[in-house]
């Protein structure tokens, strides 16, 4: 709050609006994302490598990105390419002018079975899918051409070349691979920026979870809060052509613009908090350091001191190691230094041994736990637990822990509301990429906080209530004095003198 005083040296009204006193109403989502003009071409790869309840799972994300396109002859126009060791095309641009239509014939198509000819599909959209004959309109700035290439194999035929002409002919090209996919092939596939094209799930239950980057790749509306967050924690506000974030009552906007702190309390309470994190084979190494970093972005959030916050590490595999237990570690340096330095375990995934341990041990005075302090357990982890977890979750919950689960890759989503304290919804997080877990740790630094009465003591309405004290005071006091001076007069001039007191507030 101090923050707050300095950059606003005289304007006490201004003051009172900084932080929300009198709040900012909840933002309604707006109506659903009008998109661009498109061709839009899908190229699924149903080869004997994927299972017909697999296939099944690649409709169910093709469906869901036409239900948030504005599908229409004028509008986007949709067809699908169906491919293994031939190409088969199901149906072609002008083939169906309707979202209903469209919807029903992607539950019509059925998988072939065969081969990868990936490069002989992506030649067959360039030839024929993308032509004027099916539907395809002239090449123009005002139209976006964009082919989406689902696959989960290493093609039989090659596919730099012909991608290559593909983006030569202005044709921007999604690779998305699933599973023991070949990483090369999608980035010979995939346009520039390789990092806005290429996306990988590990398998096709999760792929469904690729829908709203589609839908909002395609969005062009003012109203972009209709399409998700944008990264704002708490409030997006649509303004014409772009978007800003606002924060709930109590609450104000930090520097990034998109986060929020509240105004006094919330990071800096005390807090018992213990990460514990899957080490199994299926992480990867490379994806362990995006775990360490994820770790290191909330702790840094954090006022770590031993009347503050303190902070516990937990890896698990097939067995369960505590790195660190609450409060070795006095600063934040210290902490994300040790973070670092954790090695990677890569064997199995025992979460329900890993939640006994939390439950048992982690939050144990013995381990550094402070009586009366809220213990808050982040579990996050990429796949299916090897035991059994219903028992361990329960108890900690039981226990009055706060639970936070977050899900990566092939996580199972009923194991992460298993774990996730109530509210479920505001207590797990989903990501199919470990490049994105980043998001989710912004969207946890606040909600880790300690949230009853997060201004507490120094609340926002306490504030208010003693600043309006002070200015009757003030004015009974000058009223006295020539009976001159205009209330608003009287609120500036007081200025000095309350920014001192309210340092005791």
């Amino acid at each position: 709050m101090d923050g707050i005083f300095s950059t606003l040296p005289l304007s006490l009204l201004l003051l009172l609006q900084s932080c929300g006193v009198w709040g900012a109403p909840p933002q309604p989502r707006g109506t659903l994302c009008r998109t661009k003009p498109t061709d839009l071409v899908f190229i699924i790869d149903s080869s004997r490598s994927v299972r017909p309840q697999e296939f099944e799972k690649v409709k169910v994300f093709l469906s869901r990105v036409i239900e948030g396109l504005d599908v229409g002859p004028n509008s986007t126009r949709v067809g699908v390419i169906n491919y293994a060791s031939a190409v088969k095309n199901e149906f072609s641009l002008k083939t169906h002018q309707t979202k209903a239509g469209l919807l029903q014939a992607v539950r019509r198509i059925e998988p072939l079975s065969t081969g990868t000819m990936t490069g002989l599909a992506i030649q067959f959209a360039i030839s024929r899918a993308f032509s004027d004959a099916e539907g395809a309109r002239l090449r123009s700035p005002n139209i976006n051409k964009v082919a989406i290439v689902v696959t989960d194999g290493r093609p039989q035929d090659g596919v730099q070349d012909v991608s290559a002409r593909a983006r030569q002919a202005g044709i921007e090209i999604f690779a998305i691979g699933v599973g023991r996919v070949d990483m090369h092939t999608l980035r010979q596939i995939a346009s520039e920026p390789l990092d806005d094209h290429v996306d990988y799930v590990e398998s096709y239950s999760v792929i469904e979870k690729l829908t709203h980057k589609f839908q909002e790749a395609f969005c062009v509306v003012s109203d972009l809060c209709a399409t998700g967050d944008h990264d704002c924690e708490q409030i997006c506000i649509s303004t014409p052509g772009s978007y800003k974030c606002a924060c709930k009552e109590g609450f104000t906007l930090n520097n990034d613009g998109k986060t929020c702190s509240a105004c006094s309390g919330g990071s800096g309470s005390a807090l018992d908090l213990v990460f514990l994190i899957d080490g199994s084979k299926s992480v990867r190494p490379e994806n362990f350091e995006l775990v360490k970093k994820f770790i290191n972005q909330i702790v840094e959030s954090l006022e770590v001191s031993e009347k503050q916050a303190q902070v516990g590490l937990v890896q698990y595999s097939s067995s369960v190691r505590q790195e660190f237990p609450l409060g070795q570690f006095k600063n934040k340096k210290d902490i994300k230094a040790a973070v670092k330095k954790m090695a990677y375990m890569e064997k199995g995934t025992m979460t329900g041994q890993a939640l006994k341990y939390l439950v048992d041990s982690s939050f144990s005075m013995a381990n550094g736990a402070r009586p009366g302090v809220p213990k808050v357990g982040i579990v996050f982890t990429d796949g299916r637990s090897q035991d059994y977890i219903t028992d361990a979750a329960k108890k900690a919950k039981d226990l009055g822990f706060r639970m936070f689960a977050v899900g990566v890759g092939n996580a199972v989503e009923d194991e992460l509301r298993e774990i996730a304290s109530e509210p479920v919804a505001e207590h797990y997080f989903y990501t199919a990429d470990f490049r994105t877990i980043s998001n989710i740790g912004k969207k946890l630094q606040m909600k880790i906080c300690v949230e009853e009465d997060p201004c507490e003591c120094k609340s926002i309405v306490n504030f208010q209530t003693k600043v309006e004290e002070l200015i009757n005071t003030l004015q009974r006091k000058y009223i006295l004095w020539k009976g001159r001076i205009p209330a608003l007069e009287l609120k500036i001039l007081a200025w000095d003198k309350m920014r001192n007191r309210l340092k005791a507030i």
